[in-house]
């Protein structure tokens, strides 16, 4: 049976991918924080751990390896958002977010991607963001989108040296979310334009079964405009 870790699993997206791989016959390790409830699903395992602590999310790693003797995907969901123009957005402002969104990553997909090359292959999912993707699109989330810019950077890196160990990396860059928070803060939005959470999931899933095995794709794009 494949196995495959996903971070942030309590929050929207997380849920849709845990619900999704559960369905395709996955068992399914998901990191929650302390405050989080276990869902307590069938075939779902909880990691609690603190995501910024390297030591702490390596040690943890290599217990899930332990325990399940692999990892054949790994969808890491785990993100923070921040909206700021440059005079708004003070250095501490962007450490936050790069510590939100590249650290809780990288500590997670630098283990994960080694563990990937040495038992022969994997995929690893990044959540980027059309402001990341473009600083064109980044105007009032400054710091927002320089974060998420470099997990663009850091899958190329890792896709260059991940040829020849079919280990493959893929930014998935969605357009606005729908979710119950971003319907409370944008409630005269046109919700038609924006994608499911649901959606992205079935489409990650497929990019991990048999049939997608060729596929190298390194940037999923989901736009509803």
């Amino acid at each position: 049976m494949k196995h495959v870790l996903i971070t942030g699993a309590g929050g929207n997206l997380g849920r849709a991918v845990v619900d999704e791989f559960l369905a395709a016959g996955y068992t399914v390790t998901g990191t929650l924080t302390p405050r989080e409830t276990d869902p307590a699903l069938p075939g779902f395992e909880a990691a609690r751990v603190d995501l910024l602590n390297e030591d702490d999310t390596a040690a943890q790693l290599d217990a899930i390896i332990r325990d399940k003797g692999k990892i054949d995907a790994a969808v890491l969901t785990v993100g923070g958002f921040a909206m700021g123009t440059i005079k708004e957005t003070s250095g501490t402002d962007l450490l936050r977010q790069l510590n939100l969104n590249v650290l809780t990553a990288y500590h997670v997909a630098r283990p994960v991607f080694e563990h990937m090359k040495k038992q022969g292959g994997g995929r690893i999912f990044l959540i980027g963001s059309k402001p990341g993707s473009s600083m064109q699109h980044s105007k009032g989330m400054i710091a927002y989108g320089m974060a998420k810019s470099l997990l663009f950077r850091l899958a190329e890196l890792m896709n260059d040296e991940g040829k020849g160990h079919n280990v493959v990396t893929s930014v998935v860059v969605p357009s606005t979310i729908d979710t119950p928070q971003n319907r409370a803060a944008m409630p005269d939005a046109d919700t038609s334009k924006w994608v499911k959470p649901g959606d992205i999931a079935r489409v990650i899933v497929l990019y991990c079964t048999d049939a997608a095995a060729a596929l190298r794709e390194p940037v999923l794009k989901f736009y509803n405009d």
